[in-house]
């Protein structure tokens, strides 16, 4: 990086090598992260002066230094008029990989950008999985100007993709694999691997499929048993056939939880005849897991959809408006039940102090139980089998819990009132509420999933106004009934 780039910082020009280098004396792995995301801001900060100062040959020369990821980080980064600077001037330089690294409202909007023949030479230069992921969000009429500008073959392997259910294995597959016959032998299997680029050939695997006449998977090889086998030995006799197929329609959430059961790292995708189609490997598989625990953190939220930074402004505040009306529809319940006992709150004003924290206990209490549940649901560890031995655990959990802060709650509001009534309402509206919490915080996942709705998106609200209107009704009622 040049120095004239930033003449009052003259640590500008550090490189990330030389930075790994001096922090790789120390032990804090911490650190060496912190400072190589410090190289990286620095980086971007650069960039987005020579860009200011329409410097673009330097800001060419910056971005040669970066690597495909580092480009992702750098376009999702920057603002709008200066992404929209880097892609006219210098997406055609973009390695193809870089555009996997965005997310996907980015994807779309850069591909969109740079034009349907440019987009087309970036989805013909990556795996079939990638580029059918660049391609499925985009509009469908630009969709298919993109597909009309692909080679014979590639245009025929992504008309057929998108012909498949969204969130299937069949979208997700990767179509280019190696598969050879039963009766080859191990070093004729070597032979073909080394004779040619075949363009057919994903650019990395790990094993090697054995297929029939009729294409129908019977077995496969891991490619280190492969080059550790006799030229001589048959591929019928070093085969592995006890493999997992997953067959093209399969949802891709379930594929995942049959990579994650059986500790596999590839599988043949197979049609209804048991003909492979293409192959799902573990970096696929990876991705989905991923998308799914971020989008449940998300419904969690109240801001379902909100995967990307870059989302507009007015789009941002459209998609949390919908929950926070709801929010607030929970939070009138909630004040219309203190109402009924404004009288109670008007005599005895403590009532008006201690009364947040026997809700907020509750609350906490129910999420921490909510997304215990949320989880175990996603990944089917949770079910009819034990539903109801953890729907006693999680009651026990919550009054174990209730019990222990009544003590410590009640030590407080003696100390704090000298009120030892006071003291005893506040313990036993804590031990009411903390065991809802922990009964409602496993029972609404459960009910909202055997009716079919998602958990993570509606439960939370749910659980807030159940322990926020339990909460009241046990603190209010207790002390219009005990200190009144």
């Amino acid at each position: 990086m040049s120095q004239s780039l930033d003449p009052n910082n003259q640590n500008t020009d550090t490189s990330l090598d030389q930075v790994e280098g001096d922090l790789s004396l120390t032990e804090n792995f911490e650190a060496v992260r912190d400072d190589a995301q410090d190289v990286n801001d620095r980086r971007i900060q650069a960039i987005r002066d020579t860009l200011a100062e329409e410097n673009f040959r330097s800001t060419a020369l910056l971005l040669e230094e970066l690597g495909d990821a580092d480009i992702a980080e750098l376009l999702t980064k920057v603002t709008n008029d200066e992404r929209h600077l880097l892609i006219t001037y210098y997406a055609k330089d973009f390695p193809p990989q870089t555009y996997l690294f965005l997310g996907s409202e980015l994807q779309s909007e850069i591909m969109e950008q740079i034009g349907a023949v440019a987009a087309s030479n970036v989805v013909a230069a990556l795996d079939s999985d990638d580029a059918l992921d660049l391609l499925e969000d985009l509009d469908p009429v630009y969709q298919k100007d993109i597909i009309r500008k692909l080679s014979a073959k590639d245009r025929a392997a992504m008309e057929e993709a998108l012909t498949y259910g969204e969130d299937t294995a069949g979208r997700l597959m990767q179509r280019e694999f190696v598969a050879v016959p039963k009766f080859w032998t191990s070093g004729k299997t070597i032979d073909y691997l080394r004779a040619e680029d075949d363009e057919s050939f994903p650019a990395e695997f790990s094993d090697i499929f054995i297929i029939d006449a009729k294409y129908h998977v019977v077995g496969l090889i891991p490619l280190h048993k492969l080059v550790r086998s006799p030229r001589a030995d048959k591929i019928a006799d070093i085969i592995e056939e006890d493999i997992i197929k997953i067959p093209v329609d399969m949802d891709q959430e379930e594929a995942a939880r049959l990579f994650r059961r059986h500790g596999i790292s590839t599988a043949p995708v197979v049609d209804s005849d048991d003909r492979m189609l293409g192959v799902l490997t573990l970096d696929d598989v990876a991705d989905i897991m991923e998308e799914e625990v971020a989008e449940d953190i998300l419904r969690l939220g109240g801001v379902t959809g909100e995967l990307s930074l870059t989302k507009d402004i007015r789009e941002t505040a459209r998609s949390r408006f919908l929950w926070l009306f709801v929010n607030l529809g929970t939070a009138i319940l909630a004040s219309y039940v203190v109402g009924l006992y404004e009288n109670a709150i008007g005599q005895i004003v403590a009532l008006a102090i201690l009364m947040p924290i026997v809700a907020n206990m509750g609350g906490n209490a129910g999420t921490q139980t909510l997304t215990i549940a949320v989880r175990a649901l996603a990944t089917r560890e949770l079910s009819k089998a034990n539903a109801w031995r953890m729907i006693k655990k999680e009651t026990a959990v919550g009054l174990i819990n209730g019990v222990l802060f009544a003590v410590l709650v009640g030590f407080m509001v003696m100390v704090r009132f000298n009120d030892p009534l006071l003291a005893g309402v506040m313990g036993s509206a804590m031990i009411i509420n903390l065991l809802a919490a922990g009964l409602c915080g496993i029972t609404i996942p459960l009910v909202l999933d055997r009716l079919k709705l998602d958990p993570a998106l509606s439960a939370g609200v749910w659980l807030t106004t159940v322990t926020d209107i339990m909460g009241f009704f046990a603190f209010l009622g207790l002390a219009s009934w005990i200190l009144l």
